[in-house]
């Protein structure tokens, strides 16, 4: 997570973006790869191992989730004890993940960018107009394929990538853009998403990662401590804790001190 791999990422979303947005038949002739004329379907789609494959990726994905979640729901209940996980990681990947693959891709672009994905247009057989990636204006009503979802989830492994031990960080990178990369390409074979849906997922979702691990972990002026972040947590659920005690008729004893 340091300066080159932030550049690298802007640059390749320039380049993406130019590109696929000077040529956009580029992404039809991507998708067209997967596409047999014959049965005017995406063959792999109907695949049963790669479907399971689909779906394992994103358990695979959501699993480094469930971690940081279950500890933070523990400490809601409570809150006189200690995190499970280092609280700066709780903030970390949570909130990576629900900006990365819920807010900016399911509850904004895939909602209002009505691009229509690959399996409904009309050069695969289907019944809607293709747009290039940049266009909000198809025929998507919702659901849309700008930009994919699973591709944003798939490549947000790169926030508990940076979270490895230095001596295993390079390695756990790579797993990371490769585990992406696979079900991106998965994606685009089930004629689900066109490379541009899912190489801007991974970028936007790269970014995302890069400034909050800079805000959480190395810039001073924001960068907060594991003792902050469980003291905090604890004052923010102790009073609903202590309410739950009275109520059960419980002692709630002394207040800790944060």
């Amino acid at each position: 997570m340091n300066r080159t791999g932030l550049f690298i990422a802007l640059a390749l979303w320039l380049v993406i973006g130019i590109v696929f947005g000077l040529y956009p038949e580029l992404d039809l002739k991507l998708a067209a790869l997967f596409f047999d004329p014959e049965t005017k379907t995406f063959p792999l789609k109907l695949n049963g191992w790669a479907g399971f494959a689909r779906d394992a990726a994103m358990w695979v994905a959501w699993a480094f989730v469930l971690p940081p979640l279950v500890a933070l729901v523990v400490k809601m209940i409570r809150p006189d004890r200690p995190l499970m996980v280092s609280g700066r990681a709780i903030v970390f990947l949570l909130v990576t993940i629900i900006l990365s693959a819920g807010i900016l891709t399911n509850l904004t672009f895939k909602t209002y960018w009505g691009r229509p994905r690959p399996v409904v247009v009309t050069q695969f057989a289907g019944d809607q107009q293709f747009v290039p990636w940049w266009d909000p204006r198809g025929d998507c009503a919702r659901n849309c394929s700008f930009f994919s979802g699973e591709g944003a989830t798939a490549f947000w492994t790169l926030a508990p990538a940076a979270l490895a031990p230095p001596a295993w960080r390079p390695l756990a990178y790579a797993a990371a853009v490769v585990f992406g990369l696979v079900t991106s390409g998965l994606r685009m074979a089930f004629g689900g998403h066109f490379f541009t849906d899912v190489s801007i997922a991974g970028l936007v979702t790269f970014v995302v990662i890069w400034f909050a691990y800079a805000l959480i972990y190395r810039w001073p002026r924001t960068r907060f401590s594991d003792a902050a972040a469980d003291a905090a947590l604890t004052r923010l659920n102790m009073p609903t804790y202590r309410l739950r005690q009275r109520l059960f008729g419980r002692k709630t004893g002394a207040e800790p001190s944060v």
